[in-house]
């Protein structure tokens, strides 16, 4: 599991000290999801920039220039690609068509290989399951809907993405992992973060009183784009490939629920040392998919 996090200040309402603090403290409460490596993207005023490292978010030190005001960052907690090796974590730098882009991503992929023998894509040093879907995007020439519905399309598993470019255009493609996103029209503001669990703990801790707040929902199969001015377009696609565990396991979809991750914490689960087959027992025992997460990440079941 990883942490997908962001701060885009469209109304142009926060210093550069406010983000650089907002920011330390939205990777501060994502490590929740993740302590191997973080990292954020942003635009400055001649390029598109990636900062990360194998460090948990609270040992980053941010310094943002005064022009960088779409921040989209990630928490890593390792499944597939050594951390230590930085090219393997998030967000990723892609380029099509003479636009600059960054990636991140929530989940797990289960076919990048395959991917990559289909779609003839070239041969990298990036080991990690995600990268395959800056490459399709490469390959389709941008990041437009009709591109983003191509690669939500063909991967298959577990995600949800986050897409930055060079316009200050935030896309949000949201599969099965967990995403929430609060907007507050006063400020002209958007915050987001993987789970609301986060995005509130790191609230509480922010500088500030911030107005009326309404939270923005996406919806499994769906893609927002948030534009440089705030502005919000939506496109669709189609959610098959997205793993299905009822399928495999013969759970009812009463008790797992449409669009679950079950996938990725399987993935975290042998990355922990724990069988897969303890998540079964587990969830047929009544805990939800939260108590397992939590439980991986150290917590206790009740």
């Amino acid at each position: 599991m990883c942490c997908l996090f962001g701060i885009l200040d469209y109304g142009h309402t926060l210093s550069q000290r406010q983000r650089e603090q907002m920011l330390s403290i939205l990777a501060t409460a994502c490590e929740a999801r993740g302590t191997d490596a973080t990292g954020i993207a942003y635009n400055d005023a001649r390029a598109l920039r990636i900062y990360k490292r194998p460090l948990p978010g609270h040992r980053m030190r941010f310094h943002l220039p005064p022009e960088a005001r779409f921040l989209m960052g990630h928490t890593r907690m390792t499944t597939q690609g050594s951390a230590h090796r930085n090219r393997n974590n998030h967000p990723f730098p892609g380029r099509a068509c003479g636009l600059s882009f960054a990636l991140a991503h929530n989940g797990v992929l289960h076919n990048d290989r395959a991917l990559r023998r289909q779609w003839k894509l070239p041969e990298s040093p990036i080991e990690t399951d995600s990268y395959v879907a800056v490459q399709l995007l490469e390959r389709q020439g941008g990041v437009s809907f009709t591109d983003l519905c191509f690669m939500a399309e063909q991967v298959e598993g577990s995600f949800t993405f986050t897409v930055l470019d060079r316009s200050d255009t935030l896309s949000i493609v949201k599969g099965d992992n967990p995403f929430c996103l609060y907007h507050y029209p006063r400020e002209g503001l958007y915050l987001y973060a993987s789970t609301e669990a986060i995005l509130q703990q790191a609230l509480r801790r922010m500088p500030g009183k911030f107005g009326l707040r309404q939270t923005i929902s996406v919806a499994c199969g769906e893609i927002l784009k948030i534009a440089a001015d705030g502005t919000l377009t939506r496109s669709e696609f189609d959610d098959a490939n997205l793993w299905r565990p009822t399928a495999l396991w013969g759970y009812s979809s009463a008790a797992w629920g449409r669009g679950t991750h079950m996938e990725a914490l399987q993935s975290v689960a042998r990355a922990l040392g724990h069988a897969p087959e303890e998540l079964e027992e587990l969830a047929q025992a009544g805990f939800t998919e939260e108590e397992l997460e939590d439980w991986l990440y150290g917590g206790l079941l009740e």
